[in-house]
């Protein structure tokens, strides 16, 4: 495993633009120290639609991804007039600033641009996916000014892409526009064959920014072997069960869990630096040599 997808945002950059590209340097020497190249995220739909500065809360107990925040947010989002003096700065200054660092393997401007959010939707805007389709339209031109070195990339994750007339507005800007073309599945094999057998007609690599939720079928066991097979690199979500809680499933936002799951949605190790399964890292090790 020698890359690591890490998501940024905007307010950090407007509260102490200096400090947080001093502090982004000094995780790539971390990051080269180990021979691990960086995607970062520079913007990201999911979850929590109203981010704030400062002391995060606590996450809610057995509870995935209780407090993660989406990066602009709607009040940013909602405002266009405010795109030019605080976002824009924020995408130019971070790419500009590293746009020729080979530690840094890609950008992935915006994660799931039109997500719904079921948990809070209430709180999202009612068009959403309006919005940021033009948000992410104005990143692209944004991101190229800065003339980077890497490849500039946005994910699809949803929809049928198997031939031009089957996409969304949003997925023909992002496949239109991606150096590298990205993609999210959490599916079983069938699916992950097919959703990589319908992007290799675009002839430029493919690169899975996101997979393995083991109740869904998308296991190690399952998925690593073809993606070796297909030549896919892939980012498996979650590392270590932490402040994320991501071991527990998404329907915990509905349904009460008390313990620990016995299956682990996402996450390879515990805490303590022991893994969820021998087996499984037995065969991680094998398949990425």
């Amino acid at each position: 495993m020698n890359t690591m997808r890490v998501f940024l945002h905007n307010f950090l950059w407007q509260q102490d633009s200096a400090g947080f590209l001093r502090r982004m340097d000094q995780f790539l020497q971390v990051a080269d120290k180990h021979r691990i190249r960086i995607l970062f995220v520079l913007l990201d739909s999911v979850w929590d639609p109203n981010p704030r500065v400062g002391r995060q809360r606590d996450p809610k107990p057995h509870v995935h991804n209780s407090g993660w925040v989406q990066a602009p947010g709607a009040e940013i989002l909602k405002e266009e007039s405010r795109w030019n003096g605080e976002l824009k700065p924020y995408v130019v200054g971070v790419i500009g600033h590293f746009r020729d660092d080979q530690r840094v393997l890609m950008w992935d401007l915006m994660n799931e641009p039109e997500n719904e959010n079921g948990s809070y939707k209430a709180q999202e805007l009612p068009n959403k996916a309006e919005v940021a389709l033009r948000l992410l339209r104005e990143e692209w031109r944004w991101a190229r000014s800065a003339n980077p070195s890497q490849p500039l990339t946005s994910g699809v994750w949803r929809g049928d892409w198997s031939s031009d007339d089957k996409l969304s507005e949003m997925a023909s800007l992002q496949l239109q526009n991606s150096d590298v073309i990205t993609f999210h599945s959490y599916e079983p094999p069938a699916e992950m064959k097919t959703r990589i057998a319908s992007l290799r007609r675009f002839g430029r690599p493919v690169v899975c920014t996101e997979y393995m939720a083991r109740p869904r079928g998308s296991t190690f066991a399952a998925i690593l072997p073809l993606l070796k097979a297909e030549r896919v690199v892939a980012y498996n979500w979650g590392l270590v069960n932490g402040k994320t809680q991501t071991i527990y499933p998404w329907d915990s936002w509905e349904k009460t869990y008390n313990a620990e799951p016995a299956v682990w949605f996402h996450d390879i190790f515990r805490q303590d630096g022991r893994p969820y399964d021998d087996q499984e890292v037995a065969l991680i090790r094998r398949l990425i040599k």
